[in-house]
């Protein structure tokens, strides 16, 4: 019987993938019974079906499978560390499948610094992620997990649908994705960025990343672009196009624009969403010559005509212009109970954590066009969302603020101040905010807080290589000139303003055009010094 969730044209895409399969890859299911177990057979029977490389086999792993409705990949007839428990469909059919891919053999999508680093890795790893088949954001870690047991015997990591294991979610108290946990304790929940597990296990681990012997070193670069959206893959491209050597250093590739489900004002294209911008975009730039060292972050930036970026991994790179793209991230309330609850209530995705609140009451806080979307996307889950906007009146376009009011299970208050959040248990129980203008405090009860505030550009490591404003933004010219001659800056983490996704590729090819001009302007004397 053929699967619901694979159709034929999916079934037809499986078999030209897994044409390349160099070795092998066995399919184990725990044996057992389990209400959803006929459905994820004939799932996993229809995918082992494509290929002769591929098979599925029923047996009793002796417990290294949680349950009848776990399974594991093998290759040369052991375990390779990737399992599965649940149905993984929605955004995790692509783990499943890269997964299948790279166990036979296809090529791992990892910086070879980040291998290095990975397969240094001493001590044994037990990953759990804990998933919404709903979120966008989980399968990049699920994927990022499930490559970092495949360079290093000692790692394993399970994907664990949240939704078919509910007890488990109570047991550990759960309540946003992806919840990350190494050796059965919370390692990373929430937001959580593949840079940044990295960056925990380099400096929680006995690892032996010596990276910058192992990994070869890049000639000098004409153009760094750092940064991963937009911005700078306008950058990038435009760079390449231009036949310059081009390096780009991405934490996370989209930034966070791969973060928004709806956009509709991207000129002709009429919409799409962010994940799906994102790959558009990163394939547009494989069409050029472009260096990517992904999920990793700039250090340190040492000047001079001939810029050194050092990069997380330890490795350097050398090059004679610079291009600053990391956009903004979104910004936090900095009240009482907000850090000690992420996860536990408080979040910053709606897409990724509103199903966890269906049926319950929640609060967007922000009165912008981030804040309403996401009060809109709520309300099709939540029983109640109640907005809470700092100014006197709401900052949304007026189609969208038309729309939240017309909403029998939204209601707004403006001109008040977030005072504090109040957990009760561990989880959010309620909001506490204060009349801006009659300086009355309320609390309201609800189970999750949305903060929706805007963005803070990210600046940070930068220190005082290129002049700041207060807001932390870089300072540029018209020409996206930082105050450090060879350095140049575009997107969101500049003073430009407006921050939209058009403008930002805008700038980004700008950028690109003044550090090309630069290079050209050099003198004789200089060239042959930075050649």
């Amino acid at each position: 019987m053929t699967s619901p969730l694979l159709s034929k044209e999916i079934l037809e895409s499986l078999r030209t993938y897994t044409e390349n399969i160099k070795h092998p890859v066995e399919i184990i299911l725990q044996s057992g019974v389990h209400s959803k177990r006929p459905e994820l057979v004939d799932f996993l029977t229809g995918i082992a079906e494509v290929s002769d490389k591929l098979s599925f086999d029923e047996q009793d792993t002796q417990g290294l499978l949680r349950s009848p409705i776990s399974f594991m990949l093998k290759t040369s007839g052991a375990p390779n560390g990737i399992m599965f428990s649940g149905i993984p469909s929605g955004h995790e059919f692509n783990s499943l499948i890269l997964a299948i891919l790279q166990s036979g053999g296809s090529e791992l999508r990892l910086d070879e610094g980040i291998k290095t680093i990975i397969g240094g890795i001493q001590e044994e790893l037990n990953f759990e992620v804990f998933v919404s088949l709903s979120c966008h954001n989980c399968p990049d870690i699920v994927q990022a997990l499930n490559q970092f047991a495949l360079i290093n015997p000692n790692i394993s990591n399970e994907m664990i649908d949240g939704g078919l294991f509910q007890e488990l979610i109570n047991e550990r108290d759960i309540q946003g994705v992806p919840s990350v946990f190494l050796n059965g304790e919370l390692f990373a929940n929430g937001k959580v960025e593949i840079t940044n597990l990295i960056e925990k296990l380099q400096s929680n681990l006995v690892t032996t990343p010596q990276v910058q012997s192992e990994v070869k070193a890049l000639p000098l670069q004409d153009v760094v672009v750092i940064g991963g959206g937009p911005a700078a893959i306008s950058a990038a491209i435009y760079s390449a196009r231009k036949g310059l050597k081009v390096t780009m250093v991405a934490e996370k590739m989209g930034g966070q624009v791969k973060d928004t489900m709806g956009i509709e004002n991207l000129i002709s294209v009429s919409s799409t969403t962010g994940p799906k911008l994102t790959t558009d975009m990163q394939s547009h730039m494989k069409d050029y010559d472009v260096t990517l060292k992904e999920h990793l972050k700039i250090t340190e930036i040492i000047k001079g005509d001939i810029k050194t970026l050092v990069l997380s991994s330890g490795e350097r790179i050398e090059t004679k212009t610079v291009i600053i793209a990391t956009g903004a991230r979104w910004r936090e309330l900095g009240v009482p109970g907000e850090k000690e609850n992420i996860g536990n209530g408080v979040a910053y995705c709606p897409h990724c954590d509103g199903p966890f609140f269906k049926d319950k009451d929640v609060s967007v806080v922000g009165g912008g066009n981030s804040g309403i979307e996401a009060a809109l996307d709520l309300s099709g889950l939540a029983k109640s969302v109640t907005v809470l906007e700092f100014l006197p009146e709401l900052k949304a376009d007026k189609i969208l603020t038309d729309k939240a009011f017309q909403k029998q299970n939204i209601s707004i208050h403006t001109n008040v101040e977030t005072k504090r959040i109040i957990a009760t248990d561990g989880k959010v129980s309620s909001i506490e905010y204060k009349n801006r203008e009659t300086g009355e405090l309320h609390e309201e009860d609800l189970e999750g807080v949305f903060v929706q505030i805007g963005l803070i550009p990210n600046s940070q490591f930068l220190g005082d290589v290129v002049e700041l404003s207060p807001y932390g933004e870089v300072i540029i010219n018209e020409n996206g000139e930082t105050s450090e001659p060879g350095i140049f800056a575009c997107g969101d983490v500049t003073t430009v303003p407006y921050k939209q996704i058009i403008i930002s590729m805008g700038e980004g090819a700008k950028a690109s055009l003044s550090a090309s001009d630069y290079l050209m302007k050099l003198a004789p004397a200089e060239l042959e010094q930075v050649s």
